[in-house]
C-alpha cells in the first residue's frame, strides 16, 4: 500500500499489527509481511513516547500515547508494540500524546545503540517525522 499523504509518495505504509507472525514459545518472531519491507522507505502513524532529553536524535515510537517514560520502567511494563526512531538529524521532541508520522528506512534484528546502550529489534532510520494532520 503506497500513500502520499504522510512524508514520501514512495513510502510503503506499515502499521504497528502487522509487525509480528507469534509471540509462541520460540519467543517474538517478526511477520514475512514486515520483513518484505527492511531496507524499504516506510511511513507508520504513532506517539512519541516521552523522551530523555528535550533534543535528541531518536526516540521510542508507540502504537498509543504513553503518558510516562519507558525508559523509567521495569521490562514487565515495557510495551512489545515499539519502534525505535533514529532521525537524520537531532530535533526537538514534542508532546507524547500528539499522533506522528514517521518516514524512513525499516531495519530489524538486534542492535545495540553504541552511545546510549539502547537494544531495540525494529527500528526507523533516517527518519523524519512531523505531526499527524
Amino acid at each position: 500500500m503506497r500513500t502520499a499523504t504522510l512524508h514520501a509518495a514512495d513510502a510503503e505504509v506499515i502499521h504497528f499489527d502487522m509487525f509480528y507472525k507469534s509471540f509462541g514459545v520460540r519467543g517474538i518472531e517478526f511477520s514475512d509481511r514486515l520483513k518484505n519491507f527492511v531496507n524499504k522507505t516506510v511511513a507508520i502513524k504513532g506517539f512519541m513516547a516521552p523522551p530523555l532529553k528535550p533534543e535528541s536524535q531518536f526516540f521510542v515510537m508507540t502504537r498509543e500515547p504513553l503518558a510516562i517514560c519507558p525508559f523509567c520502567q521495569s521490562d514487565a511494563d515495557w510495551p512489545l508494540d515499539i519502534v525505535v526512531v533514529y532521525l537524520k538529524q537531532a530535533s526537538a521532541m514534542i508532546s507524547a500524546g500528539t499522533a506522528i508520522d514517521v518516514t524512513g528506512t525499516l531495519a530489524l534484528g538486534s542492535y545495540q545503540d553504541a552511545e546510549t546502550g539502547f537494544v531495540s529489534q525494529l527500528r526507523v532510520i533516517d527518519a523524519t517525522y512531523r505531526k499527524s494532520r
